[in-house]
């Protein structure tokens, strides 16, 4: 199935207004209409990885969802280190958030399903872990339809799990997004890449760029070599640029996903 959406996203990205002429020009926007999808999955650089190398989805940003709180930091969360068994447990205190590290998504419906995204969701992390809320698992549903799917593949999930699943289905409210340098991280990691496509560290292109989003995942491997040879040319990557991420692909892809 998966492999499908990956053909139908080469049809898709040709006739996007997006792609110039000219391919020496990266594609950063990409004009069509989506809609949202928004999960928790114990952690957001993997899935921020997971779902930018998916064909279908045209943008993602990590933040905080789910907390009541107003503008949540990473460190104002719960501390994420984990305090020995010996140590007495740290109360709450007033400066701690009660939000979920998340991942939002803007996808094309045309292209990939709903139904879809949630497969990925289950199949990408484990949904029976008892973390403590920063990385717990919750799908935050945004309308009566995403809701009813996510309540039934949550059905379905629990048949193939001996352990209780853990993972919650909730209204989604406010996404409030995390600190830059937790945007596209894996991509960060290369800043000679960074700059050649025009995405600084504190660039709004982290969070809204198309092509920061598929090159986040497949310098990690995602998506795989077959995609990304034939994407590269319609994001128009060239050169260097081109060459330095096929290598990557290559050298990474299998290794799965890591936080």
């Amino acid at each position: 199935m998966i492999s499908s959406i990956r053909e139908a996203v080469a049809s898709s990205v040709r006739s996007s207004s997006s792609v110039r002429a000219n391919m020496s020009t990266y594609v950063h926007n990409m004009d069509v209409p989506t809609k949202k999808a928004t999960f928790g999955m114990a952690c957001f650089w993997a899935p921020d990885a997971l779902y930018g190398a998916t064909i279908g989805v045209i943008r993602t940003r990590v933040g905080y969802c789910g907390g009541t709180k107003n503008n949540p930091t990473y460190r104002s969360l719960p501390n994420p280190s984990e305090p020995s068994r010996s140590a007495p447990k740290k109360p709450e205190s007033e400066d701690e958030g009660d939000h979920t590290e998340a991942i939002d998504i803007d996808y094309d419906p045309n292209v990939i399903t709903y139904a879809q995204l949630l497969e990925l969701f289950w199949q990408n992390h484990d949904p029976t872990a008892r973390n403590k809320l920063q990385y717990t698992s919750i799908i935050f549903y945004h309308d009566e339809d995403q809701k009813e799917a996510a309540d039934k593949t949550l059905k379905e999930q629990q048949k193939r799990h001996k352990a209780p699943i853990v993972t919650k289905v909730i209204p989604f409210k406010e996404f409030f997004d995390a600190e830059d340098y937790h945007q596209k991280y894996r991509l960060q990691q290369h800043p000679w890449l960074c700059s050649e496509i025009g995405v600084g560290k504190t660039s709004p292109l982290l969070k809204t760029s198309h092509l920061a989003a598929r090159l986040n995942g497949y310098i990690i491997g995602q998506g795989g070599v077959a995609q990304f040879n034939r994407e590269a040319d319609l994001l128009g990557l060239q050169g260097q640029v081109k060459d330095y991420v096929s290598k990557l692909v290559a050298e990474n892809e299998g290794n799965g996903l890591i936080c």
